[in-house]
């Protein structure tokens, strides 16, 4: 059995449809984190519902999420993420589960040509200095479309925590670890105008974290 991890913050709009179209294909669990709208009262219509009792960052969503799966379910082939907002497209979801026969955490990949400038360029830079550090060919480090076997759920868990830097998290346990990591193109959509400020703390929030932790991995492999 395959599960689908949807951390949902505030997303009454998306989360009914996010969640029928996901569950054509893998087993959705919702973690609300501590929405303010009727997000939990609509998921819980459909599907089985984690909730937060107050906003605790969508890495705590993700940690919420996949300690549940992986407790109370033994029939774990894989675990995906994939955000509620219909940013992906659950119609993607056999693509990269498919790469798992080959790979062992499997990271979405965007058409770079498409994505907006603000965003091209966070990332863009973000690559860069993780790649420097940690000796490796990120592909995309942002996107929360992600498969990955049970194994390596289990030791990526163990550091999730906090908000917009868990996928440079959990790409940095997979180098550390030795997984293989792939890549899979998929859809990104940007229906949401990003604030400039939040952008602006994202991009060096991540980038201050990336360096942080590249530091650290240079002097342990000294």
């Amino acid at each position: 059995m395959i599960y689908a991890i949807i951390p949902a913050y505030n997303e009454e709009k998306t989360i009914e449809e996010v969640i029928k179209r996901v569950k054509k294909y893998v087993y959705p669990v919702v973690v609300d984190d501590g929405s303010k709208d009727k997000t939990y009262e609509i998921a819980k219509k459909h599907t089985i519902v984690i909730k937060h009792e107050k906003n605790m960052g969508k890495g705590y969503a993700v940690k919420t999420g996949i300690e549940y799966v992986l407790k109370n379910f033994k029939d774990i082939d894989a675990i995906v993420l994939i955000d509620a907002d219909l940013q992906h497209l659950p119609e993607e979801i056999p693509k990269l589960v498919k790469k798992l026969k080959i790979y062992d955490f499997v990271q979405g990949c965007r058409d770079w040509s498409k994505v907006p400038f603000r965003h091209k360029i966070a990332n863009f830079l973000w690559r860069k200095v993780f790649n420097f550090f940690f000796n490796s060919d990120v592909k995309d480090l942002g996107n929360g479309f992600i498969a990955m076997k049970p194994f390596v759920a289990k030791e990526i868990v163990r550091d999730l925590g906090g908000g917009y830097i868990i996928e440079a998290k959990m790409l940095k346990k997979c180098i550390e670890k030795k997984f293989k990591v792939g890549y899979q193109k998929v859809t990104v959509v940007y229906n949401r105008k990003s604030k400039i400020l939040r952008g602006i703390k994202v991009t060096f929030g991540v980038l201050i974290y990336i360096i942080r932790e590249g530091i650290k991995y240079k002097l342990k492999c000294l």
